[in-house]
């Protein structure tokens, strides 16, 4: 994976149109000289761009994950694509749509179907009955139990395996219909020159009765397997899990990358408690195969910093739980109470463990702090990766959250060509495109990087690569600042940030 900063954007929500020339207009965004972003970015990560994007979640929920939708263009567009940067995509292991033609076939035809194994029920877990307990037992992102009761066309019943919603059905991956569902996937990202792939709800995958099913030493074979087979075709793979701490370090010892869930709510945290000592503490400790973020089509994730619920008291968070409960809360201050209403009960398809926010917002949309938890961001050893509603400093979408009532579409936002390009000119913006031009560039990131022992009010955080150097010093106490980095000649020079 390229060392540069990367983009995460669905293709229709930046300047967008769905009539089949969306991938077309982003290639000239990212590449085409005069374009607003052209050059800035040495990757992107595609969110779901297969039939359909507008299912029941925001294309996560997939009618054919081999087709792109066609109101976005073709697989010649993203193999065109593919040739000015790097192209991330997501393979969605967990689950397909109840639309696609597979669970059609299946509901039609019941046991007779080709894809009968494909699809889990109750039974196929739980082959001799589940108990109270068994079901208490698995790990839930969301209220509820992972099932739906579902009659079939044919009109038998099933009890269906659901993680997410109703329209999302789990699938059998170690079934050789679910094998060859993965397979066909992969290699159709291969054959179009998609490099990179996200596993997205990859934690869930495997089933076990009398188990969490979430994140099992099973699930982790199964991550080994299929990066494997993505490895074969030159592919690199990266692992979607919100958990404990300690589970992404164990996680990132066995994978090629993982993310860096912990920062966004730790940035937050340093700010509003004028402390640098968790933040550090992390630093010391975090997987350098990271891709850093501050953002995401998510919201901010909390459980990511919390203790572990299975024994709070043994495995302490990164904060301690009154301050984790207060970072909420002040967030929800920062925003003027908008990100309240998109947050947990407030809005459907809610997750337990997320602060559905914009960054900028959650940031109180100070400029200097922003663009500070972006120095810090990137200063980080990893590859990071920049949302496209963060790269615009994007405001909460209230009207978007009114009409759809999914708390993340608060941070969904389709931004029109005009608005990208009055949005580019917003100071913050270009200063946030400037700080990643010199990370992009800089040959100090290409070396040595350390953290810098200093008072817990103050993170210090500096790179070397022979006489290049950069580096990056912020007191929260004081909110004092400075990036500072060596020019071609050896003079030091200094980012502005306001």
């Amino acid at each position: 994976m390229k060392n540069q900063v990367q983009l995460i954007t669905y293709v229709d929500r930046l300047g967008g149109q769905r009539d089949g020339a969306d991938l077309a207009r982003l290639k000239r965004l990212l590449s085409e000289p005069g374009a607003p972003l052209a050059g800035v970015f040495g990757g992107v990560h595609l969110l779901p761009f297969f039939h359909a994007i507008d299912g029941a979640d925001a294309g996560f929920d997939p009618i054919d994950h081999t087709q792109v939708d066609p109101r976005l263009g073709g697989w010649d567009d993203i193999k065109s694509l593919t040739e000015v940067v790097d192209v991330m995509a997501d393979v969605i292991v967990n689950h397909m749509s109840s639309e696609s033609p597979q669970f059609l076939d299946y509901s039609e035809k019941g046991d007779a179907s080709a894809f009968a194994g494909l699809f889990l029920t109750l039974d196929a877990v739980f082959p001799n009955g589940a108990t109270e307990r068994d079901l208490l037992a698995v790990y839930r992102p969301r209220p509820g139990l992972p099932l739906t009761y579902a009659t079939l066309k044919n009109g038998e019943r099933r009890i269906l395996w659901t993680t997410f919603t109703a329209a999302q059905i789990d699938i059998a991956v170690h079934h050789p219909q679910g094998r060859a569902y993965l397979a066909g996937i992969l290699r159709t990202f291969a054959d179009n020159g998609i490099r990179m792939v996200r596993l997205d709800a990859v934690g869930y995958a495997i089933k076990k009765a009398g188990h969490s099913c979430f994140m099992m030493p099973e699930t982790f074979d199964f991550i080994g397997e299929f990066a494997g087979e993505a490895r074969a075709l030159g592919i690199e793979v990266l692992v979607e899990i919100h958990a404990y701490y300690q589970r992404q370090i164990e996680i990132a010892a066995k994978v090629d990358w993982v993310y860096d869930f912990a920062l966004p709510p730790l940035v937050l945290h340093a700010f509003n408690f004028r402390t640098a000592a968790a933040l550090k503490r992390w630093v010391a400790i975090r997987p350098t195969n990271a891709l850093t973020v501050l953002d995401t089509h998510d919201g901010i994730g909390i459980i990511d910093i919390g203790a572990d619920a299975s024994d709070r008291a043994a495995y302490p968070g990164l904060v301690p739980p009154q301050e984790l409960d207060e970072l909420v809360e002040r967030i929800h201050a920062a925003s003027q109470g908008e990100s309240r209403k998109a947050t947990g009960a407030a809005a459907s398809n809610l997750d337990l463990y997320q602060v559905n926010c914009t960054f900028f917002d959650a940031m109180g949309r100070d400029e200097t702090a922003y663009l500070l938890g972006r120095a810090i961001q990137f200063f980080l050893p990893g590859v990071p990766q920049v949302y496209y509603v963060g790269l615009l400093a994007g405001h909460n979408d209230m009207e978007l959250l009114a009409r759809s009532q999914v708390g993340r579409d608060i941070n969904r936002h389709h931004y029109t060509e005009a608005e990208i390009a009055s949005d580019c000119r917003r100071p913050v913006v270009q200063r946030l495109i400037e700080l990643i031009r010199l990370r992009n560039g800089h040959a100090a990131f290409q070396g040595d990087f350390a953290l810098i022992a200093s008072a817990d009010t103050v993170l210090q955080l500096r790179w070397t690569q022979g006489a290049a150097w950069a580096e990056l010093r912020v007191d929260f106490a004081s909110l004092s600042h400075a990036l500072t980095y060596s020019a071609a000649d050896g003079t030091a020079c200094a980012f502005a940030f306001s």
